[in-house]
C-alpha cells in the first residue's frame, strides 16, 4: 500500500519523494544531506507502515541524527520554525481496531502524540495523520484507487496552498475527513 501510495504522488511537479531506505541502505545517514532538504521544503510529510506503534526505525534514526539541538530545537535551532508536517501511515488494522474501546486501546493520532511532540519542539505545525486502515486486507486496485486519490489530493492541496491548516490540525485523520479540510478551487 505504501509503495502504491507513493506511485501516486510521483509525477507531481516540485514534490520530493525522498526515501530512506534507498538513500542509506546501510543506514549511515548524511546529516547536512538531510538538513538541506528539509530547507528546502515548507511541508514535510513523512510516510511509512504503522510498525508496533511507530514507525520503522530508520525513521527513528533520521530524527536522533538530523532533528540536532542548536539547529532544530533548543537555543539558535530554528531552522524548522514555520513548516509544516504530518505522517502518511498504513496499518495493518481495521479503523475500529484504533478507538480507545478498539483493540489498541488508543486513536491513531494518541499513538502518535511523539511526532506531535516533535513537530511542536522544533515550531513546526503538525496536521492529523492520513492513516489508511486495514491496508493487508487491500489487495485490488479497485480497492486501493481511492486511497491512491485520497492522498494525491491531498498532497496537491498541500503542496497549492489549498488546505485549511487549522482544521488539519484539529483533525483525527485526513484520509477520512479530507473533504472538510481542502479549501474550494479558485475559479480562474
Amino acid at each position: 500500500m505504501n509503495r502504491r501510495l507513493v506511485e501516486a504522488i510521483s509525477d507531481l511537479a516540485d514534490v520530493t519523494i525522498h526515501d530512506l531506505y534507498e538513500n542509506y541502505p546501510t543506514l549511515n545517514i548524511d546529516v547536512q544531506r538531510e538538513q538541506a532538504l528539509l530547507l528546502e521544503h515548507d511541508v514535510i510529510v513523512f510516510q511509512h507502515p504503522f510498525y508496533w506503534y511507530s514507525s520503522p526505525s530508520i525513521m527513528k534514526e533520521w530524527q536522533d541524527l538530523v532533528l540536532e539541538h542548536g539547529w532544530a530545537y533548543g537555543e539558535g535551532g530554528t531552522q524548522l520554525r514555520g513548516k509544516i508536517t504530518m505522517n502518511a501511515i498504513t496499518t495493518g488494522g481495521p479503523v475500529t481496531a484504533y478507538q480507545r474501546a478498539g483493540y489498541n486501546r488508543f486513536s491513531v493520532r494518541e499513538l502518535l502524540a511523539p511526532w506531535d511532540q516533535t513537530a511542536y519542539l522544533c515550531g513546526m505545525r503538525y496536521l492529523a495523520p492520513f492513516a489508511v486502515h486495514a491496508s493487508l486486507r487491500v489487495r485490488s486496485e479497485a480497492d486501493v484507487a481511492p486511497h491512491r486519490e485520497n492522498y494525491r489530493r491531498l498532497i496537491l492541496a498541500l503542496r497549492d496552498e489549498r488546505i485549511d491548516i487549522e482544521a488539519a490540525a484539529r483533525a483525527q485523520n485526513l484520509a477520512l475527513e479530507l473533504d472538510s479540510v481542502l479549501a474550494p478551487r479558485e475559479v480562474a
